[in-house]
């Protein structure tokens, strides 16, 4: 394909994929394909000779997007959003356009100069403390990482390479000795992750790639299952009694199953005084705060002061995927700490290769020595574009007109009390909620197979789909209103389907019963 083909090929492309959109509500939201079906219509083997475009194109339709499951579809209410957006789409045309490995200033410096300026920008929009920024006093700054997960994993080496510096007394052996290998390999082994039942289980993933013991906290609903200090204290007191050192934490702004925020006013009080590793102290405990999906409802100045966004100054890290709730399309996880030293010190590797004037003379970022990975593509490219084309208020609008779905939503709920029951929400355009029955004299487990039921046969309507969770042996539904394509039409009519499901799935268990 030469560069006049290109241009007409991919004419054909942006129309088709506009028109995808224009479309989308046509479509039903899950893919309904059964697992395998596309080996049984492709050749077993690559084409000896290459395809025209046309014939390449025809088949995005009619064998890829059968497979398809629509994210964008205004009636996915299901997990957190994976957002785009066009402006989006376009940052990624040209990043494929400008690729490169980029993983040195001098590699690209446009690439490493922009993500350190849209991501000190991010962290302004955001409310963020200064000792965030890039030009904050702590030399703290952030990264674009591939996903929440990648994130956790890179803070927790950081946090790993922290702990083990500031209490393993290493210069009492040779360097390179089996002693000293021995003597790390040893704090290792007591060393404790922690996270709570509510948390994403990025943090259990990143403990056991590392190697090191993990802790789960449990978390309840008359703490709107939510972290306290009093709970972080009596769990560091346990542990420290069993011998283990606990050197890791993640806390959430929106936790998976209900949005939940951990209390970080108690987790600040409670480090600050603990008797063991006073936070700011040798030893202490990394906080790194993972704000995945509810971390971009801080453009809002209200949740700012509502989650009490300035108190993460007290902690290392902090990290929120604008891939899902903000217009910018996977991958998009946006890291922060308070200093990169902390990353440099743990994740650098040098080899001749990479020298250069810039990099050796301390002039510059190397983004490889934040991240696990070398490589690294242009990905703040596309956040500068979304960034540029809503500005803030145009991300405000968009995050409050969700969340205001999510309101109207909840509302619905409360208005037939003889059909449901709100569990959490609605936090961050999240409602978790079950089949109302406990007032009847149904059972738990009666109240979790009617919810089972209706789950089941709202999401086999095709028009919309939902995602179940499990509190406390509770099962509920999740209902998410954060799509961008989500308008309060498709909000309503997912109530209408969800009434429709319920009244059906009762009536039925009623005549069973009759």
């Amino acid at each position: 394909m030469d560069s006049q083909g290109f241009r007409e090929a991919a004419a054909t492309a942006i129309d088709e994929i506009a028109g995808y959109y224009d479309n989308l509500d046509d479509r039903h939201v899950v893919s309904t394909v059964e697992p395998g079906y596309l080996r049984k219509l492709l050749p077993s083997e690559a084409p000896i000779e290459g395809e025209a475009w046309t014939d390449i194109q025809k088949d995005i339709e009619g064998k890829i997007l059968p497979g398809i499951t629509h994210w964008q579809h205004p009636g996915f209410h299901a997990f957190f959003p994976c957002a785009t957006s066009f402006p989006s789409i376009l940052g990624e045309l040209y990043s494929a356009a400008l690729s490169g490995a980029c993983f040195n200033w001098i590699c690209s410096p446009a690439v490493t100069e922009l993500e350190t300026i849209v991501l000190d920008w991010l962290a302004k929009i955001f409310g963020l403390p200064e000792c965030y920024l890039s030009t904050g006093p702590t030399r703290g700054g952030g990264v674009i990482q591939g996903s929440a997960s990648e994130a956790v994993l890179t803070a927790m080496v950081a946090a790993r390479d922290k702990y083990l510096r500031e209490t393993v007394p290493l210069e009492q052996f040779p360097e390179d000795s089996e002693v000293r290998e021995d003597a790390i390999a040893h704090k290792r082994s007591k060393m404790v992750a922690l996270a709570t039942t509510a948390t994403h289980s990025s943090t259990k993933k990143a403990a056991i790639i590392l190697g090191v013991r993990f802790h789960t906290i449990a978390v309840h609903a008359d703490t709107g299952y939510s972290l306290t200090g009093p709970v972080l204290a009596k769990t560091l007191a346990e542990l420290r009694a069993r011998g283990l050192e606990p050197f890791f934490m993640t806390a959430t702004m929106g936790t998976t199953d209900t949005c939940a925020v951990d209390d970080f006013a108690g987790i600040v009080s409670t480090l600050k005084s603990d008797p063991v590793h006073p936070a700011g102290t040798p030893g202490e405990l990394w906080v790194h705060i993972d704000a995945a999906y509810a971390g971009s409802a801080l453009v809002l100045p209200s949740v700012r002061e509502q989650v009490s966004i300035s108190l993460i100054e007290n902690f290392h890290s902090f990290d929120m995927n604008m891939h899902k709730w903000l217009l910018t399309n996977f991958d998009a996880s946006c890291l922060y700490v308070r200093d990169r030293n902390w990353l440099i010190q743990a994740l650098t590797i040098n080899q001749a290769v990479y020298g250069n004037k810039a990099s050796e003379g301390g002039l510059v970022t190397d983004y490889r020595e934040w991240q696990i990975p070398l490589g690294r593509r242009f990905r703040s490219l596309k956040i500068w574009f979304v960034l540029r084309s809503y500005g803030v208020k145009g991300l405000q609008s968009y995050i409050s007109r969700t969340l205001k779905l999510g309101e109207e939503f909840a509302d619905s709920l409360k208005s037939r009390p003889d059909l449901f029951e709100i569990l959490t929400g609605p936090n961050f355009a999240l409602t978790v909620f079950r089949l109302a029955g406990k007032e009847q004299g149904k059972s738990e487990e009666e109240l979790n197979a009617l919810t089972k039921a209706v789950c089941e046969k709202i999401n086999a309507s095709g028009r919309m789909w939902v995602t179940s969770t499990v509190l406390e042996g509770k099962f509920a539904i999740r209902m998410v209103t954060s799509v961008s394509t989500t308008q309060k039409e498709h909000v309503d009519r997912a109530w209408k389907i969800l009434v429709e499901a319920a009244e059906d799935v009762v009536k039925a268990k009623n005549q069973s019963v009759g």
